[in-house]
């Protein structure tokens, strides 16, 4: 999932040749493409303003392939454009006529002396009432330094350093950027198919549903997640693993879930947990954020936090959110 330094240049060329359109007086800049001084769209008014999605995250985290998933969801894909160019790009898919609907603008720390600038183009962009996301891909950093490592390049960042402290720099300089998006991915432990299947679930349904959950149980001593918006510990409750006749199972198994949904608490917590996500999940549909991601742990992440995640995944389901469940320590043990 290493991202190329480099993508095909189909989708540069088709960006380019949109310019061409563009009105008399438009700037030039240094790299051949013409931004018009006022962005306001004169004759596109009416048009309907094209979906945005932002790629960005950390060099290696899989951006590129991110990118090509939505590309072969029939998104136009713009791959390192300047930040400042984004809401240009947004103009001229209106002027498309419905031909441009959907676009995604993968912005990485190649484009880094542009990098300031995006945060004016986000508040432009919100400013015109454009539906924007930002999907941010993530990764630990061993699993970045492997994949560096193994096509033998340099990370951007990294200057006369070694990898790590690129990817040092490289995560202090996206840390707001992560802080706002819409979506993390955790890229760590997935393949290019797995990733590919991640960005499916999200951006392949027909109609976008009010929000989406992920219900993810783990286990402490392997690590919180780091794509987590909530965590919850359920190592307030009595261990199954202790338990000799029901040690070998999981959380998923109906004599473990009984034993922890029998014990002082748990049915409490149940009901009180699913009220506050209820009001979180309505502060998060007024701000327009559309995915969340519900960490439950345990000590292993196979008894308690499984049987919880489930009833609870099933809670948000009933409720009419889009919930799926992952448990991402079981069977590690």
């Amino acid at each position: 999932m290493t991202d190329h330094e480099a993508r095909p240049t189909a989708e540069r060329d088709r960006a380019h040749a949109a310019t061409d359109d563009s009105p008399p007086g438009a700037a030039q800049q240094d790299n051949g493409a013409q931004v018009s001084q006022d962005v306001t769209p004169a004759a596109a008014n009416d048009a309907p303003i094209p979906e945005l999605v932002i790629i960005s995250g950390m060099s290696g985290a899989g951006r590129s392939t991110a990118a090509k998933c939505l590309e072969d969801l029939g998104w136009f894909v713009v791959d390192n454009l300047p930040p400042a160019l984004i809401p240009t790009m947004v103009e001229l898919g209106a002027r498309s006529q419905g031909n441009v609907a959907r676009i995604a603008v993968v912005v990485d720390v190649r484009g880094r002396r542009f990098f300031d600038n995006l945060r004016e183009s986000l508040a432009d962009l919100d400013s015109r009432g454009v539906t924007r996301r930002i999907v941010f891909l993530e990764s630990s950093e061993d699993a970045l330094v492997r994949r560096f490592e193994s096509v033998r390049r340099p990370h951007p960042l990294q200057g006369d350093g070694r990898i790590v402290d690129g990817i040092a720099a490289e995560r202090e300089l996206l840390r707001e950027l992560r802080g706002d998006a819409d979506l993390v991915i955790d890229t760590s432990s997935l393949n290019v198919h797995e990733l590919r299947a991640k960005m499916d679930a999200q951006f392949a349904g027909e109609e976008e549903p009010e929000l989406r959950a992920t219900v993810m149980s783990f286990g402490f001593k392997y690590g919180l997640p780091v794509d987590a918006d909530l965590v919850a510990d359920m190592r307030f409750l009595p261990n199954p693993h202790w338990v000799p006749e029901l040690r070998p199972f999981t959380g998923v198994n109906e004599e473990v879930a009984s034993y922890v949904f029998n014990q002082p608490g748990a049915k409490e917590f149940l009901d009180r947990y699913a009220e506050l996500l209820r009001l979180i999940a309505a502060g998060y549909r007024r701000e327009g954020k559309r995915y969340v991601t519900i960490a439950i742990g345990c000590t292993g992440g196979k008894h308690r936090s499984v049987a919880m995640s489930e009833k609870l995944a099933a809670r948000l389901a009933a409720e009419g959110v889009e919930t799926v469940v992952v448990h991402r320590d079981m069977g590690r043990e």
